[in-house]
C-alpha cells in the first residue's frame, strides 16, 4: 500500500504480516545488541572440543582470541601461560565446553575480548618498569598476591610487580618497588601499588 508523503514524495508502508515480521526482527536486533559483551574468563579452562594447538610466543592470549576470529570452525579456545621451560600453547576448539576452573588459563568463546579481572589494588597483564630496590624468586602464584604480601610486609615497598614463570626463565620472580612506575600491558606480570 502506498502513501503519501511530506513534498509530495510516495512510500510504502508494510502491512499485516510484513510490519510484523519487520518488528520481530528488529526487537530481536535491539536485545541482540543491548546484551553485555561475553568476555574471556582469566582462571577458567574449557576442557575438550579440541581440533587445533599452536605455541603463542609472545605470551599474551589476545592473540589465542584472534586466531579463534579468523577460523570459521572455531567456537571457543583455550589459553595457557608459560610453564617452566614450556612456552603458552593456545587450543582451538570446534564447540563450546562448559568452563572449569584453572588458575594458569584463560579461556573465551568466538567474539570473546579478552579482559583480566580488576580484584582493588590487583592489575592482571600490568606491569609496572622501574623502581626495583629487590628481587626474589617466588613460588608459582597465578593470583600474584604472595608479591603483593612480600611488598606489603617490607616498609620500604610501594609498588610490586609479580613475574609470571616461563617468561623471562623457568621461575616466578616478584620485584619490589620504592617508586610507583606507570602501568604497561603485558601478559607476563601482574602488578600492584601498596603505598
Amino acid at each position: 500500500m502506498w502513501y503519501a508523503c511530506e513534498r509530495g514524495a510516495r512510500a510504502r508502508v508494510p502491512t499485516g504480516g510484513q510490519f510484523s515480521m519487520r518488528f520481530i526482527v528488529l526487537a530481536s536486533l535491539s536485545l541482540i545488541l543491548a546484551a553485555p559483551p561475553s568476555w574471556a574468563q582469566v582462571g577458567f579452562d574449557r576442557p575438550g572440543g579440541d581440533y587445533a594447538n599452536f605455541p603463542v610466543r609472545n605470551g599474551d592470549p589476545v592473540s589465542c582470541a584472534l586466531r579463534c576470529e579468523r577460523e570459521a570452525r572455531c567456537r571457543a579456545w583455550s589459553f595457557f601461560y608459560p610453564a617452566g621451560q614450556n612456552t603458552a600453547v593456545c587450543w582451538l576448539k570446534s564447540e563450546v565446553p562448559a568452563r572449569v576452573e584453572e588458575p594458569g588459563s584463560v579461556s573465551g568463546v568466538r567474539g570473546a575480548g579478552v579482559v583480566a579481572p580488576r580484584h582493588g589494588p590487583v592489575e592482571f597483564a600490568i606491569d609496572r618498569v622501574g623502581g626495583d630496590y629487590k628481587s626474589v624468586d617466588i613460588a608459582p602464584d597465578p593470583s600474584g598476591l604472595s608479591c603483593k604480601a612480600l611488598c606489603e610486609a617490607d616498609k620500604r615497598c610501594r609498588a610490586w610487580t609479580y613475574l609470571r614463570p616461563g617468561y623471562a626463565g623457568p621461575a616466578a620472580r616478584c620485584f619490589l618497588k620504592d617508586k610507583v612506575k606507570p602501568p604497561r600491558h603485558k601478559p607476563c606480570c601482574i602488578s600492584g601499588v601498596v603505598r
